[in-house]
């Protein structure tokens, strides 16, 4: 984003709308994490932009568009939750940035459940399948 203001511009760059993005996705009921690919994943983690894995956004001057890659816990509708997923990232995006957002796009890469195993101490294990 950049607008022209009497006293300067404004530029939001891309990997800000992407971790707001992020975050709101992780604060989605339903979504158990974002998914990367493995070259995603290693330039992430190299480049420490941990909170903007699975996501892709294109910004413009006033709009921006916006691709996730999720995994979504076992048992809970899909499409209920990336409605939701979708509503809230827009929602969040355009709060803090004044951006319209035209588009949330939502790949469901797995799905993740917590093995039910009397022998695993509960410590929350879980496995995701792809």
């Amino acid at each position: 984003m950049a607008e022209d203001l009497e006293t300067g511009m404004i530029r939001i760059s891309d990997d800000v709308v992407a971790t707001i993005a992020g975050l709101a996705a992780l604060e989605t009921p339903g979504i158990a994490a974002m998914s990367g690919g493995i070259s995603e994943g290693l330039a992430k983690r190299l480049s420490g932009k941990n909170a903007q894995k699975g996501v892709t956004v294109e910004v413009g001057q006033l709009e921006a568009a916006i691709d996730l890659r999720v995994i979504v816990q076992y048992g809970i509708p899909i499409q209920e939750v990336c409605r939701q997923l979708q509503l809230g990232v827009r929602e969040a995006v355009e709060n803090m940035t004044g951006l319209h957002v035209v588009e949330v796009n939502v790949k469901v890469d797995g799905v993740m459940f917590k093995e039910e195993t009397a022998e695993e101490p509960a410590s929350g294990a879980s496995r995701a399948i792809k």
